[in-house]
């Protein structure tokens, strides 16, 4: 049988606080989401001044982060490159910003950004799964 690891609350807690201080030292107000392998929503953090929708798109970011195995940018890109039918996918919010936590080889869980342009949703959730890796 195949172990695999998966997010224990400490790392929740880690992935939550790396990206508060990374979004905090640039002046950002966004929403962190993390999630399990399976897409769903183990942490929430809504920055002072984050707006409420923004609580939904990372949730959705870090859904699918996690369910596709790869970064949201990649689906953005794909609909932004011709691909239109994708956008049918049952998937929401395929925008950048989500990515997926990855420990030896296999994808245990995701973190989703909301607030800020697309590059900067992805630096913060960069910068908090190196808490983890």
């Amino acid at each position: 049988m195949k172990t695999q690891a998966v997010l224990e609350l400490a790392d929740v807690n880690a992935l939550l606080d790396s990206a508060q201080r990374e979004a905090d030292a640039q002046g950002w107000a966004v929403t962190i989401a993390v999630a399990d392998a399976g897409g769903h929503l183990l942490g929430l953090r809504r920055l002072d001044g984050a707006a409420p929708f923004s609580a939904g798109i990372a949730s959705e970011k870090a859904r699918n982060a996690a369910i596709g195995r790869k970064e949201t940018q990649v689906f953005e890109e794909m609909i932004n490159s011709g691909r239109t039918a994708f956008v049918s996918a049952p998937m929401q919010a395929l925008l950048a910003g989500g990515v997926p936590v990855i420990v030896d080889g296999e994808v245990i869980g995701s973190v989703g950004i909301s607030g800020v342009k697309p590059d900067q949703d992805v630096q913060v959730a960069k910068a908090a799964v190196k808490a983890i890796g």
